[in-house]
């Protein structure tokens, strides 16, 4: 790579930078500044808002205990994610192809979106045991599926008539359509249905866990330090469980750069 052609790429990187990411990085500095000074100025007592650099501390100091219990809960939640994921996905192509399986499904599918995880999680435990990590899943699988569904079929469904038209001139069968016209079409909804849904697995596992789970997943630590009034340890899990939720939204948009490259979301400069 010469020079002359290397340089309009790093401009692009500084200007990306200095576009998307400096913005929000000072927006969050900013933020803690702010939350710190509020503690101190008001002089709010550590067991009802602790300081962020308390919390700092306090996570270098137990961050083996809250990593652990962090990467049992990202297990639970990427386990209900993709169950719940797979079955909308699968539901989907079935509604989208008949309309009687549509009018059977829709009113399932928004009841089950509806329910509360405090009404799902007692449930669950009691039919799979409060620390089987199936029980998690299940509450997990039931938050994701309706985003995950309705997006896929809306993906399927909304595709640009005259494309249809063309396939049909060339007497194209009913799986090319689906696999050249739909499926590509659906790609950028589908993924706008992971990203939301990567942060309501990880939320669902962990709230489901205050009713039950092993001794070293997240939502029990949280739930047992809060309880004791030591809430710096349970920011400092909250912290693992907020960099856990970016880190799965940041995997499932880097496959989405690889899956669909030709996107112009992924193209744009």
């Amino acid at each position: 790579m010469t020079t002359a052609s290397a340089t309009p790429r790093l401009w692009s990187a500084v200007r990306r930078l200095r576009t998307h990411y400096l913005p929000a990085i000072g927006l969050f500095v900013l933020g803690l500044a702010f939350w710190e000074a509020v503690v101190v100025v008001f002089d709010i007592q550590g067991f009802l808002l602790p300081k962020p650099s308390a919390i700092a501390r306090v996570y270098v100091q137990e961050q083996s205990v809250v990593w652990s219990a962090g990467l049992v809960t990202l297990g639970e939640a990427v386990g209900g994610f993709v169950i719940g994921s797979a079955a909308a996905i699968i539901v989907a192509f079935g509604v989208s192809r008949w309309n009687m399986i549509r009018e059977g499904a829709m009113p399932f599918a928004v009841a089950a979106s509806s329910a509360p995880i405090i009404a799902l999680a007692p449930i669950a435990n009691a039919w799979f045991g409060s620390t089987n990590p199936i029980s998690k899943m299940a509450v997990v699988a039931v938050m994701v599926f309706f985003p995950v569904m309705i997006n896929t079929v809306r993906g399927l469904t909304l595709v640009d008539p005259s494309e249809l038209e063309l396939m049909r001139s060339y007497a194209a069968s009913g799986w090319a359509i689906l696999r050249r016209v739909r499926l590509p079409n659906a790609l950028p909804y589908l993924f706008s249905a992971f990203k939301v849904a990567s942060a309501l697995a990880l939320i669902g596992a962990i709230v489901s866990e205050y009713f039950g789970g092993p001794r070293n997943a997240l939502g029990v630590y949280i739930s047992q330090q809060a309880s004791f009034l030591k809430l710096t340890n349970a920011w400092a899990a909250i912290l693992v469980g907020s960099m856990l939720g970016v880190a799965f939204y940041l995997l499932i948009v880097a496959v989405e750069r690889m899956v669909m490259p030709w996107h112009v979301s992924i193209r744009r400069p």
